[in-house]
């Protein structure tokens, strides 16, 4: 199934948490997802746990501002989430080595 909303993906993000892959993990992911259905969500990772909030996190382990159409893409498989941080698409900031694990701690294929 494709994603054409972002709260698709989070709540899917949230049924698929990978817990052996956040082993020992305390981290706060924050995504601005800008344009038409979009808006800020955050997940918060801690003892093998993860909770979606639709709100900012006042001081967020690893952030990410990127427009609807390019989040959608990402979480499809469609656009490669590096690329689009180098390529400047995707703003990111934070640790970048718990970043690295967003798609291991949430697995969406």
């Amino acid at each position: 199934m494709a994603y054409t909303e972002p709260i698709q993906a989070f709540e899917d993000m949230v049924k698929k948490f990978n817990a052996e892959a956040a082993e020992g993990l305390d981290a706060v992911f924050q995504w601005d997802v800008l344009g038409e259905n979009g808006g800020v969500w955050h997940i918060k990772v801690a003892d093998g746990a993860c909770e979606l909030v639709k709100a900012r996190h006042p001081s967020p382990t690893v952030s990410q501002t990127c427009g609807t159409d390019l989040f959608l893409g990402m979480v499809n498989y469609e656009i490669d989430g590096m690329q689009a941080f180098m390529s400047g698409k995707l703003k990111m900031t934070g640790n970048m080595d718990v970043a690295q694990k967003i798609y291991e701690v949430f697995p969406l294929q």
